[in-house]
């Protein structure tokens, strides 16, 4: 069984008793462990296919099974569990809390789960590890370079171990060099098992995911499967 199967979903709005069809009868897999790229230009459904994979949103019709688990009909509440303990979110613009420091932004996701202030403490510590990170975990945000945010943003979205992370174009506010180093930890963390779902609307983005969905119109056009586009897998460390 495939970690995320989706079957035939819709998601249709009405807007001045037009129909709009954002997604159209979508079905895709992603296996576990997976790297892949959602491409598709502004107003593909991309968005909104991400939104749904995210448990963000529902589809108007179809299925979705994430990790065994239905989700097209959960409440409310059941999809922020699911949001809280099997997806990890990364963002373009980081959406970190400028008033916390690097330690504390991290720590957010366990606030809800019940775990004590100590296991927090080291689970975010352990995260802020893995990004290279854990020798500016007092710093604000303020005090850090866009690369750094994201690494923070990315580490925060590993402490509740998910099984999918969820990245919305997440080098859009970054520079090309500093791009470049965080697709390598996605490669990274890809390798590691985890799986990894890169939304964007840049090909050359998208290019580095050895697979990659394009949404055209609602609907899944073409599913590729691409090489590296120039990143050799020898020289995937993690600088800045």
């Amino acid at each position: 069984m495939a970690l995320v199967e989706v079957r035939n979903i819709s998601k249709i709005y009405h807007l001045g008793g037009e129909e709009i069809r954002a997604l159209d009868d979508v079905s895709l897999d992603i296996g576990s462990g997976e790297f892949i790229s959602i491409i598709g230009p502004s107003g593909s459904g991309k968005s909104t296919l991400m939104h749904i994979l995210g448990c963000l949103d529902t589809p108007t019709k179809g299925t979705i099974t994430l990790d065994g688990m239905m989700i097209q009909s959960a409440s409310q509440r059941q999809l922020a569990g699911i949001r809280n303990k099997k997806i990890g979110f990364v963002f373009q613009f980081f959406n970190l809390l400028p008033k916390l420091n690097v330690l504390q932004n991290v720590e957010l996701p366990m606030i809800y789960g019940g775990q004590s202030a100590r296991e927090r403490r080291e689970r975010a510590m352990a995260a802020l590890k893995m990004v290279e990170l854990e020798n500016r975990s007092k710093h604000r945000p303020s005090q850090l370079s866009g690369g750094q945010q994201q690494r923070v943003a990315i580490a925060r979205s590993l402490v509740n171990d998910p099984r999918i992370i969820l990245a919305d174009e997440p080098t859009g506010n970054l520079d090309s060099h500093t791009g470049e180093n965080i697709l390598k930890l996605f490669r990274r963390l890809s390798e590691e098992g985890r799986t990894i779902i890169l939304v964007t609307h840049d090909p050359e983005i998208a290019a580095v995911t050895p697979r990659k969905i394009e949404i055209r119109d609602g609907k899944v056009a073409t599913r590729l499967d691409a090489k590296l586009a120039g990143l050799d897998r020898s020289t995937l460390s993690l600088t800045e």
